[in-house]
């Protein structure tokens, strides 16, 4: 699985390449997804470009990519598009339009609220597990543990160098993750590093202009789809190759 994360946080000031609006960005979903992408990651955004997480935004952003593909849609719930935890799970709650799942970054207060809310409308949840945070502590201690989609093990350290071995480090501090499937992720430098070494450890992955502009030869990305088809390349390459995938895959915490 490689899944599309489109957007993030980015903005205007990242250049035009990023899409925005819910044309926009179902038109890099879709593109994505043709490229070989089968999931989608998104965060919905206000009139003046920032993360939200209102019911019309949200609404308007699924509804527009849905309309282009048949793959599941995701949506982000980081503390910073709504900081107070209660209005969180109150947005949430005023959904008229449900994703398929949503990310829930477990170091962030009222992240088991947040995530019992979604729960209880019947989305999936994508449990974000990001180095060098107390989140793997957390959602080892945490009783949804066992009723997440996924886990997300996002890796934020940036330099191509150290993120692979920083990728090791929380794989061992997530153990066995509750029995869930692992999604391992990197950002900016370490995005492809990290996504090889997802490979060889035969997890899914992700990538996107959330996690990266550039691609593995340092040249700027020009789309979603061009990331998803260097992603899906790089990676099935790193599988093929990995020792012992050929006989039931590897040991993801070497």
């Amino acid at each position: 699985m490689v899944q599309v994360c489109v957007n993030g946080t980015r903005g205007a000031a990242d250049g035009a390449v990023v899409p925005m609006s819910p044309g926009a960005l179902a038109d890099s979903a879709a593109g994505a997804v043709a490229a070989g992408a089968s999931d989608v990651h998104v965060h919905p955004k206000s009139p003046c470009g920032q993360d939200t997480l209102s019911a019309k935004a949200v609404a308007a952003v699924l509804e527009a990519i849905r309309s282009r593909v048949g793959v599941p849609v995701g949506v982000t719930t980081g503390a910073w598009s709504e900081p107070d935890p209660a209005a969180r799970v109150a947005r949430i709650r005023a959904w008229t339009v449900l994703p398929d799942h949503a990310s829930v970054n477990w170091h962030e207060p009222g992240a088991e609220e947040v995530a019992a809310a979604l729960l209880d409308r019947g989305v999936g949840v994508e449990a974000g597990i990001w180095s060098g945070t107390e989140g793997a502590a957390r959602f080892a201690a945490s009783p949804l543990a066992g009723r997440v989609l996924r886990v997300l093990a996002e890796v934020t350290d940036p330099s191509p160098a150290t993120a692979p071995e920083t990728a090791r480090s929380l794989l061992r501090d997530l153990g066995d993750a509750q029995g869930r499937p692992v999604l391992l992720h990197g950002e900016e430098g370490g995005a492809w590093p990290v996504l090889r070494l997802a490979g060889r450890l035969g997890l899914a992955t992700r990538i996107g202009l959330e996690d990266t502009l550039t691609l593995p030869d340092g040249q700027r990305a020009v789309s979603n789809a061009q990331l998803v088809a260097w992603a899906l390349r790089l990676h099935g390459q790193d599988r093929r190759t990995a020792p012992g995938t050929a006989c039931g895959g590897t040991d993801r915490r070497r």
